[in-house]
């Protein structure tokens, strides 16, 4: 085509070695960075709502405070072993793969959860929540790709931004939903049925969400957005080891200070969340665990 009727059409020409790329935003962009921060909001959710009412659930279920605990904790361990396999899977099938099966086990896991609401039923409720520290692992991944491949070169901060921000929206409303929504009360059947609004409606929200990411999220625009990634299609090359880059990321000294910022940054945040949840003036009257 040629560079002037390319600008006409809204096109940018682009040439890499023999290959010529035309560069252009797809309209599409804002609803998939907005789809995966919203399903990413619904995760994070997941991720504190037992924590926040700690001792209710401790109660509902007959089981220590350690146990609730355990069910946001579950979510770092899991993180832990996995965040490199699905970093290759990503790097290996794409964005659309690994966003169907964040937001499938993302929904997966919030209706065996809606399965356990009785007391007896606290082992369900774990595996409930083991299945969404799994989805945690292969959304946490995605802002950085998806920014990169979707947007041009002056959006890509932003939506990068978005699609983090979700995740963050999503621990508040973790905290401040169940704390409204649930009630502390002995009967076990009336909070039996509390806990299972809350349940069913994150449960509805996922399955939403899910049916969105099928429709929505594709691997890649039509055209690339930037000249970034014309270089990226040009340059493609399958025989790169993925063990490989992960040594040169940490032999890369910026990396490696980043790596340390962010996690003394979440050491920060943990003690944070650690002193809020022990010290009575800073939880809602009526959810306060008594001192023995």
């Amino acid at each position: 085509m040629p560079p002037l009727e390319a600008e006409a059409r809204g096109y940018t020409l682009f040439r890499v070695l023999d290959r010529e790329f035309m560069i252009k935003v797809s309209k599409r962009r804002w609803v998939v960075v907005l789809v995966f921060s919203c399903y990413s909001m619904c995760n994070a959710f997941q991720w504190i709502h037992y924590a926040a009412i700690n001792n209710i659930f401790m109660n509902f279920y007959g089981v220590s405070s350690f146990a609730i605990d355990w069910l946001s904790m579950c979510y770092m361990l899991v993180y832990i072993p996995l965040l490199l396999p699905v970093a290759w899977l990503l790097e290996k099938f794409g964005l659309r793969t690994i966003a169907l099966a964040g937001s499938s086990l993302n929904c997966l896991g919030a209706w065996v959860k809606v399965g356990s609401l009785q007391p007896h039923l606290f082992p369900v409720t774990v595996l409930g929540q083991v299945i969404c520290s799994v989805a945690q692992v292969f959304i946490l991944g995605m802002p950085s790709p998806i920014a990169s491949v979707w947007f041009g070169d002056d959006e890509v901060s932003t939506a990068c931004s978005i699609a983090v921000l979700g995740n963050q929206l999503g621990n508040a409303l973790g905290f401040l939903v169940p704390a409204v929504s649930v009630p502390n009360i002995d009967n076990p059947d009336e909070l039996a049925y509390h806990i299972s609004i809350m349940f069913y409606i994150t449960a509805g929200v996922a399955t939403l969400l899910f049916i969105l990411v099928l429709i929505v999220f594709k691997e890649k625009p039509k055209h690339p957005p930037s000249r970034a990634q014309c270089l990226s299609y040009a340059l493609a090359s399958t025989d790169a080891s993925y063990l490989s880059s992960i040594i040169q990321l940490f032999k890369n000294l910026n990396f490696v200070l980043l790596v340390i910022t962010y996690g003394k940054t979440h050491v920060c945040l943990v003690i944070t969340y650690g002193k809020a949840h022990v010290c009575p003036r800073c939880t809602r009257t009526g959810h306060v665990r008594p001192e023995t």
